[in-house]
């Protein structure tokens, strides 16, 4: 059993193409029925989209939602907004040339991000992805100056291996600078092989492993986020395959207990995993990427799921 029950303010909403697939009045009303929904979490990164918009440069998402809370300024308060630096590309459009995590990327990228979104202080600022190029300690020192000058609350990292983490932590431990508190990484019921290349997840060490739920529960101050938990829509939908990575003996066994629970439950085998994933212990907390209110719809009522009777159930699945 988890430490809570979930409700919808554990779920949090992803806006990777809001301001690029995803228009800006449709990025408005999903935002506005999150809110209405119990919602109060919202991801983005200062480098959504590059690869959905024709200058190769992203801060879409950032802007959108900045003029969201314009339009909406008693609701800033009641928000956590979360965003990233480290992966927007210094070549227009290409994966391979980014950013980075150095002090100076650091104090520019905070400064676009927040004017983008409109705020004075982002509640929740992730290291997107390594940057081996630079002194992980100048990375923790410049993270920790952005929370003692006020303009973070809190600070996450994302797409690390684990003994990287607990090196940033240790640092920012050993100078008193504030540490990471939150690790976002991608995973779902299904999980892949791991000698197996999953188109899309770039990320060497973007998968929640073992290491990872022993890690964090041995120190419960580390939030757990997971993007990417169903896949694309692979669960529910017969024209998003799996990816080869998940053809397995393991995903058929884990496949046919999903679809009984949900059969039982009356939902969609993408709610159970959304709701599986808060129930667990650790808990963890999913991030909903979606493109209309009806798929907003759904993953909020996974929120209310009631699984805590079948968790030993599809745990047990191999």
């Amino acid at each position: 059993m988890p430490d809570h029950m979930p409700s919808p303010s554990d779920l949090v909403l992803g806006t990777m193409y809001f301001g690029t697939k995803t228009d800006e009045a449709t990025s408005f009303a999903l935002l506005d029925r999150f809110v209405a929904l119990g919602g109060r979490t919202i991801d983005t990164a200062n480098c959504y989209a590059f690869w959905a918009n024709p200058s190769g440069a992203g801060g879409q998402s950032e802007e959108i939602i900045g003029r969201w809370l314009a339009a909406n300024p008693g609701l800033r308060d009641e928000l956590v907004i979360a965003t990233k630096v480290g992966q927007e590309p210094t070549v227009a459009g290409q994966f391979d040339v980014v950013e980075g995590l150095s002090a100076a990327v650091i104090e520019r990228e905070l400064s676009r991000s927040l004017e983008r979104l409109q705020v004075d202080t982002v509640d929740l600022y992730w290291a997107h992805g390594e940057d081996r190029n630079v002194e992980l300690s100048d990375t923790v020192e410049a993270f920790g100056a952005a929370v003692a000058d006020g303009r973070v609350k809190r600070l996450g990292i994302s797409n690390h291996p684990t003994w990287r983490v607990e090196r940033a932590r240790a640092i920012a431990e050993a100078k008193n600078h504030e540490p990471f508190t939150a690790l976002q990484l991608t995973t779902s019921y299904l999980r892949p092989r791991h000698d197996v290349a999953v188109p899309g997840k770039d990320h060497r060490f973007g998968f929640v492993t073992d290491e990872t739920i022993d890690y964090v529960t041995e120190y419960p101050e580390l939030e757990l986020w997971a993007y990417s938990p169903l896949v694309q829509g692979s669960y529910d939908r017969d024209d998003r395959p799996f990816p080869d990575a998940y053809d397995h003996p393991g995903s058929t066994a884990r496949l046919a207990a999903l679809t009984e629970v949900a059969d039982e439950l009356g939902a969609t085998r993408g709610q159970v995993v959304l709701s599986w994933l808060m129930h667990s212990r650790p808990s963890i907390r999913p991030i909903a990427g979606v493109s209309s209110v009806t798929q907003l719809d759904e993953a909020m009522a996974a929120a209310r799921l009631d699984l805590s009777g079948f968790v030993d159930r599809l745990d047990a699945a191999r």
